[in-house]
């Protein structure tokens, strides 16, 4: 309960906290469920003065998407430095704390809805996928990466989008579990799209020659020899000789 004299807002700082109080009301159930009333009464103002900042739903909605598709999209961001696989595991466990924090607004996002149909919504989510995809491409190294690159890594993003909204369902399999299996996933694209192409086993050779055997990488190689019958353990990624890639 508030209690003593409220502060007037400027207009900014107003702009700002209807906002924030959208996307809490939006982490929690689907923005399509969440009316105007609610979120004046949450930032405890009248459904007027909402009007005033904003000329509707779709505008306060849009504006609340920027920040949070600005913020998502700073989640792929992370120094490169060290291995590849530990840099990607870092950076799905940043992808699922956003995830968690914001499952029901998320999940309308991604699955379309009368609230987020609007060219603007779409062209944030693009923005989200594209920044994204830069980041994992600088993560690689790669300023022109070849065609078979280009398919990896966008289906990878998309890989990632499809299993967290898989994920928000039941939340069935530990989120640990999930974020590991992500980082083998784009391994394994990478492997299979360098069993076609040349320079993709070159781009492949060099992360692997650069990975520790008890990373992510090396854990999955682990335990893809695991599964071959009277396959020994293969104790460094970074041995992987090069002709079984190509």
């Amino acid at each position: 309960m508030t209690t003593g004299v409220r502060r007037r807002m400027g207009v900014e700082e107003r702009r700002q906290q209807l906002i924030g109080v959208a996307l809490e009301l939006f982490s929690h159930r689907s923005p399509d469920d969440v009316s105007i009333d609610e979120i004046a009464a949450a930032a405890g103002i009248s459904r007027p003065l909402v009007y005033h900042y904003f000329p509707g739903k779709q505008s306060l909605y849009e504006a609340a998407l920027r920040r949070a598709a600005d913020e998502l999209a700073a989640r792929f961001r992370e120094p490169r430095e060290g291995p590849l696989g530990a840099r990607l595991l870092r950076v799905m466990g940043r992808f699922f704390d956003f995830v968690d924090e914001h499952g029901p607004g998320f999940s309308a996002l991604m699955r379309g809805g009368p609230a987020v149909g609007s060219s603007t919504t779409n062209a944030m989510i693009d923005e989200v996928r594209q920044a994204a995809y830069e980041q994992i491409l600088a993560h690689l190294g790669v300023e022109r990466p070849p065609a078979r690159l280009q398919l990896v890594v966008r289906s990878w993003v998309s890989l990632a989008e499809s299993t967290a909204l898989i994920w928000l369902d039941g939340r069935k399999i530990p989120r640990a579990e999930l974020e590991l299996q992500l980082v083998h996933d784009f391994a394994a694209l990478s492997v299979v799209s360098a069993a076609y192409d040349e320079e993709m086993a070159g781009i492949l050779i060099r992360i692997l020659g650069d990975e520790p055997a008890d990373g992510p990488f090396g854990e999955l190689v682990g335990r893809l020899v695991a599964l071959v019958p009277g396959e020994g353990k293969v104790s460094t990624v970074g041995k992987v000789p090069a002709q079984r890639l190509r």
